[in-house]
């Protein structure tokens, strides 16, 4: 295993992808200063990248105020057809930019290919939506006036991007501000930069103006504060915890910008009895597991009706055992590792504590014989709400099972916390779902699926979830302002 990383990033089909240079006024910054990136499942030094210091922000800010200017008035066709060729770039090479997600991010690469392609359809969609942005005439209430609302773009903006989906959570976010005609700069997360600079690659072939999309990479809190503190950033959005995001709110609110914040989840994944078993297991594993549970997505509490409970318990834990765990470019893994020391740490933590406050073991969580930042798929039965393991986002592949008896039970469990981004429903009873759905305080609502996600829809939570919403229509507003003028004395 060790090795492994850096001998497929060596056999890129494109090396010019593999880019340790912050991008900047459509150069390639080096600096003194280097920031390193492993291989989150061996631990080895894959790349030591420029650490941009604030001089660096403010430059990047600068330029990408003068290259507003100009690109606002790109038409939105022209600006589409840009993104157009950045997606067809990036599904030319897919295969690298996969290859670079997970030496860095550790995901097994299948799920890195789909993450690729994931990312591309962002700049499609938002592509077309570009030329979508309607504004309105009002009917005047003012004798011999014309009322009219333009929508028009915020102008500099930022993008804080977690380490997750280092690819696709930045095209949702560079789509639409491309599409809406603002300029965007990116601070991707410091344990996955590769794939930001591979991006800004593309972007730059597919003919991007110098300054419309630029990457600054090191570390993230002084680059971000100096980001939020320019009152030249007009608006921002993160993805990440919830406690980092109420930092970053309250250092852009004293420059008042508009935010887009996609926070922490605690997803619950509610099994009625009558839901089909089969298809039940399948999504919970599919919920619960992808991306090695480093998704706010991911099924946290799984609650399972009692009459169903100790059969779920048994066929689901049988799946979870078949699991392969190893480095995310072996053929056939389905865990690798979690990306971070911190996060495999507290899913051990979660573990003891739920195991001493009288939770059950149902699939053994070991010492994984890979070491490093690998968790052993782990199933606990009979958690309580209580619990650490069900109060907060596990973030890692960490099951944890929860009886309940009837439906107002459970919707009061599942809306006790705190976050609101997504929940799923398994029931065959199209009234009952009709009913959670109105009743859960969630953002976003799965049926009897665990896939829901896409261009088309409006990505965001409720409560401490989150602000706003990424995707869809009301993705591309989060970047635009609008601009209402009265034209008066028209019978004149």
């Amino acid at each position: 295993m060790q090795g492994l990383a850096k001998a497929a990033s060596a056999s890129l089909r494109r090396s010019d992808l593999w880019q340790t240079r912050a991008h900047v006024d459509g150069a390639w910054l080096s600096k003194s200063e280097k920031l390193s990136v492993v291989d989150p499942a061996t631990g080895e030094e894959l790349a030591r990248v420029a650490a941009c210091d604030l001089p660096d922000v403010d430059d990047a800010v600068c330029v990408a105020r003068s290259a507003f200017m100009r690109w606002r008035d790109v038409l939105p066709s022209e600006r589409g057809a840009h993104l157009r060729r950045w997606a067809a770039g990036m599904r030319e090479n897919a295969e690298d930019l996969a290859v670079i997600v997970t030496c860095e991010q550790g995901k097994p690469l299948a799920e890195a290919r789909g993450e690729i392609a994931y990312a591309a359809s962002f700049l499609d969609w938002f592509a077309a939506e570009g030329e979508r942005a309607y504004g309105e005439t009002i009917p005047s209430h003012l004798a011999g006036s014309r009322l009219a609302v333009d929508m028009q773009p915020v102008g500099v903006t930022a993008a804080i991007t977690p380490w997750n989906f280092p690819s696709a959570m930045i095209t949702r976010k560079a789509g639409a501000v491309l599409a809406a005609g603002c300029t965007m700069i990116v601070k991707p997360a410091p344990e996955t930069p590769l794939s930001a600079l591979a991006l800004a690659r593309l972007a730059e072939e597919a003919g991007l103006p110098a300054g419309v999309f630029q990457v600054i990479t090191g570390e993230a809190p002084p680059l971000t504060k100096r980001l939020l503190e320019n009152s030249d950033v007009r608006a921002f959005s993160f993805t990440g915890s919830t406690g980092v995001g109420r930092v970053l709110l309250e250092q852009s609110a004293k420059t008042v910008k508009r935010a887009s914040l996609e926070l922490g989840g605690n997803a619950p994944f509610i099994v009625f009895g009558d839901a089909p078993i089969e298809t039940a297991i399948a999504g919970c594993m599919s919920a619960k597991f992808a991306t090695s549970g480093q998704d706010c997505l991911a099924a946290n509490r799984i609650y399972v009706q009692r009459g169903l409970y100790k059969r779920f318990l048994e066929e689901f834990g049988n799946a979870t055992g078949r699991l392969k765990v190893g480095h995310g470019l072996e053929p056939g893994v389905e865990i690798g590792p979690l990306t971070k020391a911190t996060v495999a740490e507290k899913c051990s933590q979660q573990i003891c504590e739920a195991l001493s406050a009288g939770a059950r073991m149902v699939v053994d969580a070991q010492e994984s014989p890979l070491g490093g930042n690998f968790v052993t798929p782990t199933v606990l039965a009979d958690v309580m709400d209580s619990m650490r393991v069900a109060k907060e986002e596990t973030f890692g592949p960490v099951a944890a099972i929860l009886p309940f008896d009837d439906e107002n039970e459970v919707i009061a469990r599942a809306n006790s916390s705190e976050m609101g981004l997504a929940a799923y429903v398994y029931t065959r009873d199209l009234n009952r779902a009709m009913r959670l759905s109105n009743r859960l305080e969630y953002g976003m609502v799965a049926v009897n699926t665990p896939k829901f996600t896409g261009p088309p829809i409006p990505f965001g939570g409720w409560k401490q979830s989150g602000l706003g919403r990424e995707g869809s229509k009301h993705g591309i507003v989060e970047y635009l302002e609008p601009k209402y003028t009265c034209f008066g004395n028209l019978a004149a």
